[in-house]
């Protein structure tokens, strides 16, 4: 999934507010250093699920019997494998 940069800062400042409720959390740090962290962890996340995106289709393309983006199908041979492919990057 690709986000813009507005939608990205949208959601890093929702996280954020989620956060500073007194109930959730208290910050050590500067609300500015937060905010970046967000973003760089929404983006490095992002980013594996476009990598494993394109993994999937790879493999998808490379069977024998060629299968309709988009089919039953194929929708759930592309959701078995990604799911798959995302278990296999999951840091621990």
């Amino acid at each position: 999934m690709v986000l813009s940069e507005e939608k990205i800062t949208h959601l890093s400042h929702l996280i954020l507010n989620h956060l500073k409720t007194p109930e959730r959390a208290r910050l050590k740090v500067e609300e500015p250093v937060v905010l970046r962290e967000i973003k760089r962890l929404l983006v490095d996340e992002l980013r594996v699920e476009s990598d494993v995106d394109v993994v999937v289709r790879r493999r998808l393309a490379s069977y024998s019997k060629p299968l309709a983006e988009g089919s039953a199908e194929w929708e759930t041979l592309y959701r078995k494998a990604f799911e798959e492919e995302m278990r296999k990057r999951k840091k621990v």
